[in-house]
């Protein structure tokens, strides 16, 4: 067996030790250890490679691992977290041969810590639903779970439909797989998730391969199709040699009409690693015939198409123009997909060495960045982050971008992108004099150097997945329009207070100050003028059962101010019992009901009267026995509901 070899057998070890059972017992549940070192080292390399738990795709199935883990754990008494002490070991057996390990032990722990801690939280519910509907079949003829019902454990409680398999198996029942993805489906679909992206979705590669063999074969475009190059230049003299329109290749496209041009090279960037994709236009040299250019994509192997529309005159198959990319879009491009490189390497700074790319774009009006990082950024973080990267800006450093062996640009310390594919010659882009500080692989296009993306802004920073931080930023021309934005709109303000720029923190203070100080002072009078009401209000409290009983409206006060009224009363009632109500902007209705101490030891429940009486005024509440809060919104029925109170006070 492989568990019983120096891979595994170590790791079984300390699930030994942390659960603290003997050899024997180890031998009598040895599947629950066999799933947990398995699980483990699994998990531990998962998240080593930046696959953290998370929803979908393969952060889903790390999330799957971890609490399949953690439920075998508790076979064996193991409640609480403890995959990470296994974690530990992982690394100490596998981290020479796989750094990555070492390098990102704390994340590692931690992420497995984290996701087991969720576990507890939120699968005890779905558990116990389960152990439910395996109650219901006991006895019966049905053997099988609903799919449905397994979807609503997953989507509700947490319950991977693996565990749900495992633990009806463990009974002796199954799970119907079908329906559950088809209830999987019917959710996705119903939220939005099913939208498809793109009219033709690859299913049209077939008709572009006849294409380009066609083309090649007649030698319009050379072995390997078309010659694609966006790094050396704006514009490019070529040739028309293929025509699309509605799905069919014509000999010409007129004014006004929707086609896609195939030509012999191109300088246009096609959407990849997040980029997004060049427009700009065919022309010919006199001006005179041109083709907008909106999108660009590869349909396939050796064919590069450009979208969009005859805005004047007409193209021919066989006519040489000139391809020309929008030059201010791309420079806008090109300025965001470099400040992304130099956010990572500040991330990665200021943050650790766990921060890795998790997904990006690079769109010219602004950028977003993913990245695995376990909490949320502080704002003194954010500040800092946005500083280093302005300050590397400003160095005006160099890009050096080379191509080289994949293996070799991995062993100078290369960063790569987890999942994507890259072929045995790579680009790199390096950033920093020396020892670059910025060194990735990329085939995107970028500025010179540095100071040509001008100035970086952080947009927004939050949470893209478990695990995953998203911050989007703006560079260059639309970080200029934010900044000119935002200073009127402090110029104005300035203006309204009638004090410089240089004032205005100071002057907004003392404003605030001069509000906080009536508020204040409204508060006292407020309260005062409750205070009052409610001397006169006691004037009128009469008896149900004996029992005074102290009805009192108030119109858009505060529940602060209601809540001393109910104190006040308790200590002067020691047997009574108060409906306070508040009216607030016409249009709701806000209920504490107070019962002292002394009918509470009778059975009278503040927070049942409240339900009682907020259900018959369109609304609902509850609370403790003493004190309890309600709401409505039927402001009409209010009077004739508290004319009625006998109704409501009543013992349990």
């Amino acid at each position: 067996s492989n568990y019983r070899t120096d891979l595994l057998m170590p790791l079984m070890d300390v699930v030994m030790e942390i659960s603290g059972q003997t050899e024997e017992e180890r031998e009598k549940y040895f599947t629950p250890y066999r799933v947990i070192a398995d699980h483990c080292r699994a998990a531990s390399f998962l998240i080593a490679d930046c696959v953290v738990p998370g929803n979908v795709g393969r952060n889903y199935i790390c999330r799957m691992i971890i609490r399949r883990a953690a439920r075998f754990g508790s076979k064996i008494g193991l409640d609480d977290p403890f995959l990470g002490k296994i974690a530990k070991k992982v690394v100490g057996l596998y981290g020479k041969a796989y750094p990555d390990l070492k390098k990102n032990q704390n994340t590692i722990v931690d992420n497995l810590t984290r996701e087991e801690k969720k576990f507890q939280s939120t699968v005890e519910g779905g558990l116990s639903i389960l152990e439910t509907y395996i109650n219901s079949m006991v006895g019966s003829d049905n053997k099988v779970l609903r799919g449905d019902l397994a979807f609503d454990l997953y989507a509700t409680h947490g319950l991977p439909l693996e565990i749900t398999k495992d633990v009806l198996e463990e009974n002796g029942f199954n799970v119907d797989q079908r329906g559950f993805y088809d209830s999987m489906e019917k959710h996705r679909l119903s939220s939005g998730a099913g939208k498809e992206f793109g009219a033709l979705g690859g299913e049209d590669a077939e008709f572009y391969s006849e294409i380009a063999s066609t083309l090649i074969k007649e030698r319009k475009i050379n072995k390997d199709g078309v010659t694609a190059d966006p790094y050396s230049s704006l514009l490019l003299s070529t040739e028309v040699v293929s025509i699309i329109k509605n799905g069919a290749q014509v000999s010409h496209i007129s004014e006004g009409h929707e086609a896609e041009i195939i030509t012999r090279n191109t300088n246009f960037y096609i959407e990849s690693g997040g980029q997004v994709s060049d427009t700009g236009f065919i022309e010919t040299e006199n001006g005179e015939n041109i083709f907008c250019v909106k999108d660009v994509r590869k349909p396939a192997p050796g064919i590069i198409v450009h979208i969009g529309e005859m805005k004047e005159g007409k193209l021919y198959v066989g006519q040489e123009v000139n391809v020309e990319v929008e030059k201010k879009r791309r420079q806008d491009i090109i300025r965001n997909h470099t400040a992304t490189h130099l956010l990572q390497a500040k991330l990665r700074n200021i943050l650790g060495e766990h921060v890795r790319q998790a997904g990006s774009l690079v769109a010219p009006d602004r950028l977003r960045f993913d990245f695995t990082h376990p909490d949320p950024i502080t704002s003194v973080q954010l500040e800092e982050i946005e500083k280093q990267v302005n300050n590397s800006i400003l160095e005006n450093s160099i890009l050096l971008i080379s191509h080289k062996k994949l293996d070799q640009a991995l062993k100078e310390g290369a960063t790569a992108l987890f999942g994507e594919k890259y072929s045995e010659d790579v680009r790199t882009i390096a950033i920093g004099e020396g020892t670059p500080y910025s060194y990735e692989l990329c085939g995107g296009t970028h500025v010179s150097e540095t100071s040509d993306i001008g100035t970086f802004i952080i947009t927004s920073e939050g949470s893209a997945a478990a695990g995953i931080r998203r911050i989007e930023a703006v560079t260059g021309r639309k970080a200029y329009e934010l900044i000119h934005e935002r200073l009127l709109n402090i110029k104005e303000t300035a203006n309204e207070l009638e004090c410089s720029i240089d004032d205005l923190h100071s002057s907004v203070n003392k404003l605030l100050n001069e509000k906080q100080s009536l508020l204040d002072r409204n508060a006292k009078l407020s309260k005062a003028q409750a205070l009052n009401n409610y001397q006169k209000a006691k004037e009128k409290i009469y008896t149900i059962g004996k029992i005074p009983t102290l009805k009192m409206q108030f119109n858009d006060s505060s529940l602060s101010i209601m809540r001393e009224i109910a104190d006040e009363f308790r200590k002067e009632f020691s047997g009574g019992i108060a409906v306070l109500s508040n009216i607030v902007d016409n249009d709701k209705i806000q209920l504490i009901v107070a019962v002292s101490d002394e009918l509470t030891r009778k059975g009278f429940h503040a927070g049942k009267i409240a339900k009682s009486i907020a259900k018959d005024i369109g609304g609902s509440g509850g609370g403790r026995p003493q004190l309890a809060q309600a709401g409505g919104k039927d402001i009409e029925k209010l009077d004739k509901v508290l004319n009625k109170l006998d109704k409501y006070i009543k013992k349990e």
